[in-house]
This record gives structure tokens, C-alpha cells and sequence, in this order.
């Protein structure tokens, strides 16, 4: 699936929610779509956690 149609059903989706269920709908639909992101990165491989929760002088 292209980028463009992902980002098409996203923007879709945060519509609806916007329409039909207000502004605490929309931010909560952007929440949980952010958070399936990010995940998503993870289980791909593409994002590594490791650098954000290292600390600035790791001990060896």
C-alpha cells in the first residue's frame, strides 16, 4: 500500500471522528493513530528505542 493512500484513510478517519464525535474524538483518534505509528515502526524494524532510552553517559 502507497504512503499517499495510507495518509489518505488517516486523514479520512480523523474526518469522521471530527465530525461525528468532536474535537476529543479527533484528538484521541490522532493519539491512538500516532501510537499504531510508532508501533508499526517498531515491528518493521525502522525505529530503535535504544538511543531515547539511554541515558547521556551510559556505564560500561
Amino acid at each position: 500500500m502507497y504512503n499517499s493512500t495510507i495518509g489518505l484513510m488517516a486523514g479520512m478517519a480523523l474526518g469522521f471522528a471530527g465530525y461525528f464525535g468532536g474535537f476529543g474524538a479527533f484528538l484521541l483518534v490522532a493519539a491512538l493513530g500516532a501510537l499504531g505509528f510508532i508501533v508499526g515502526r517498531l515491528c518493521d524494524g525502522d525505529l530503535d528505542l535504544t538511543e531515547f532510552l539511554r541515558g547521556r553517559n551510559p556505564r560500561r
